[in-house]
């Protein structure tokens, strides 16, 4: 999945000293170690800096890779800038990738020193580059008597979201000192940042007059396109900018070109439809009006540009964006081949020195992922394969309670059930399992739907053995393929999983949709991560294949705002010994330590 990473803070501590004014903070994002992967931490960039501010948001946005079930975590530095000496920290702080893309509205915050930083993700989509080089004309100055503005712009991109159309800001130019008519420097924008890749898509272009306290006055604004952009370019136009209503001066373009587009015909060639299409014309045709953007006035309307490609299919992050639940429900096999509980080395002792066993293991590796996407975090967890007065169940509760809170709520009704007097029997047979799960997760994305939301279910069945009737389980997985449901089976132990990997590959027969996902834990037992990645691979192309086949396109992305997000404790410092050598913020940086580990024995 690829994520684009934005930040900004608020009432951050100011550490510029008496008399010194206040700090001119920007961040520096690093990828943290894990113990997982044994990778050394990585810069992936920092910010620019915003002068003479305690609350800055930043314009620049980081691209981030991210696989569901693989932990990510990235460290955010805050620092003051000293253009004569060494940078002063201003906090830092850990955020997982996974964690805010999971938030609602795909944001986290946490405290830092006595301020606060937010991060945010979205997805990021489309290729090439904008190279932009803007001049002005006539600006009207707004400084003041004797005085000239410093005008700067901003480039804006379109975000629709649930609570409405508003503008995030991507790019901010230098000011131009004492110039009503400025020649600002090329500035070179992704597509995927600016526009989606939408070359049609609407842009904002706002100029201001830079001040030092971070108060800046507009002068102006116009609403444009990357192709509106590219055209004022090639015909020599001149836009006009204004406030209020009025004109303020003209805004010329020198140079618009998009660079790194894939060919529009090769995107529709390679585009899955449903049906057969006319093929379409390498040769660009008119836009058809109805779908045309909004132009400014010294545009020509009848320029002729490239035909869009089709729709892209959603993805999960489209889904998750808008609000979709993940539910989780854990089935823990309980048969007798497990081996005695209370003896060391089978598959069920509980050690007392606190380091968890093998179904311990694959409980907090996955379910500590899927918990991110679960606002609530409150889990079912069954058990199967044992006798209670001397009846065999494939079904029956875990825990005092029929859902328990997060992952140690699910190991706690696990190591619980021990203790109900149960008698540890056989067969393995689950299908009563996953027809329960199917019937709650029907039930629960019905709920979802009357209130204007979605919801998906996951669930994740652990077992030592194969099961005793191979094709009533594979049978009953088609039977229920139709559920918003994914069933991840983790074989626990040194058993033949041959038949079980016979239910991945074959339980969906007759075109009905793939919902099964077989990994063996012995082949992940060293490696937590790699563990949860080979799990949960297959969930995002399970859940987006379910609603789409319901024709249920995802909702837009929920919007929050700061005051509304629960702002998470301040954690302790954070050394990645980053060093920007002795010329200031401008040079390379340099990263050494600051690994991340679990507190697990694992």
């Amino acid at each position: 999945m690829k994520l684009e990473l934005s930040i900004h803070a608020s009432k951050l501590k100011n550490v510029a000293g008496l008399g010194k004014g206040t700090s001119d903070p920007f961040a520096v994002i690093t990828e943290v170690a894990t113990a997982s992967n044994g990778a050394k931490p990585k810069v992936i960039g920092k910010t620019e800096v915003i002068k003479n501010s305690l609350s800055p948001h930043w314009v620049k946005t980081f691209p981030v890779e991210y696989e569901l079930g693989t932990p990510k975590k990235i460290a955010i530095s805050i620092f003051d800038e000293v253009r004569k000496g060494n940078n002063k920290p201003m906090g830092s702080c850990v955020f997982d990738i996974g964690e805010i893309l999971g938030a609602r509205g795909n944001v986290k915050a946490k405290q830092c020193k006595g301020g606060t930083v937010f991060a945010h993700v979205r997805k990021s989509q489309g290729t090439g580059m904008l190279r932009l080089k803007m001049y002005g004309v006539k600006l009207k100055n707004v400084e003041g008597f004797m005085k000239k503005s410093d005008p700067f712009y901003e480039l804006s991109r379109r975000a629709d979201s649930a609570g409405g159309l508003t503008w995030d800001n991507i790019y901010r130019s230098k000011p131009q000192k004492n110039n009503l008519n400025p020649d600002w420097e090329e500035a070179v924008v992704e597509l995927s940042t600016l526009c989606d890749g939408d070359q049609d898509k609407p842009i904002l272009v706002s100029v201001y007059d830079y001040e030092s306290n971070g108060k800046h006055v507009p002068m102006g604004q116009f609403e444009t396109t990357v192709n509106g952009l590219t055209s004022a370019a090639s015909g020599n136009t001149m836009i006009t900018l204004k406030k209020k209503g009025k004109e303020t001066g003209k805004i010329g373009v020198k140079n618009a070109q998009v660079t790194g587009v894939e060919d529009v015909t090769a995107q529709m060639a390679n585009a899955k439809v449903s049906s057969p299409q006319p093929a379409v014309a390498a040769v660009p045709v008119p836009a058809p009006v109805v779908a045309a953007p909004a132009v400014p006035p010294a545009f020509n309307p009848s320029a002729f540009v490239p035909a869009p490609p089709p729709p892209q299919r959603p993805t999960f992050i489209d889904y998750v964006s808008g609000g979709c639940e993940l539910n989780v429900a854990v089935a823990i096999d309980y048969t007798g081949s497990n081996g005695d509980p209370r003896r060391p080395g089978t598959l069920h002792y509980i050690h007392r020195d606190g380091q968890l066993n093998d179904y311990e293991k694959a409980i907090h590796s996955i379910v500590h992922i899927l918990s991110k996407y679960d606002s609530d975090c409150n889990f079912p967890v069954w058990g199967f394969g044992a006798k209670y007065g001397g009846v065999v169940r494939h079904l029956f509760q875990c825990g005092p309670t029929p859902e328990v809170h997060g992952v140690q709520g699910v190991i706690d009704a696990y190591r619980q059930t021990f203790q109900t007097g149960l008698i540890m029997s056989g067969p393995t047979v689950f299908t009563e399992v996953i027809q329960t799960a199917a019937a709650k997760a029907a039930s629960s994305q019905e709920q979802a739907r009357q209130q204007g939301k979605q919801a998906y279910t996951i669930l994740l069945i652990l077992t030592d053995g194969a099961v005793s009737d191979v094709n009533a389980t594979a049978a009953c997985l088609n039977q229920v393929s139709d559920a918003p449901l994914s069933v991840v089976i983790v074989g626990v132990g040194n058993a033949d999983f041959s038949s079980m990997r016979f239910l991945d590959d074959n339980s969906h027969a007759g075109g009905k949709r793939d919902i099964a996902q077989f990994v063996q834990f012995n082949q992940h037992s060293t490696n937590s991560a790699a563990l949860s990645s080979e799990t949960l691979q297959e969930i995002p192309d399970q859940l987006v294949g379910f609603f789409q086949s319901k024709g249920i396109p995802p909702l837009p992305p929920v919007s929050r705002h700061d005051n509304e997000i629960m702002v998470e404790p301040e954690e302790e410092e954070i050394d990645l010994n980053i060093d920007f050598g002795s010329g200031g913020a401008d040079e390379e940086i340099v990263v050494s330590g600051g690994q991340y580990q679990r507190s697990m024995k694992w």
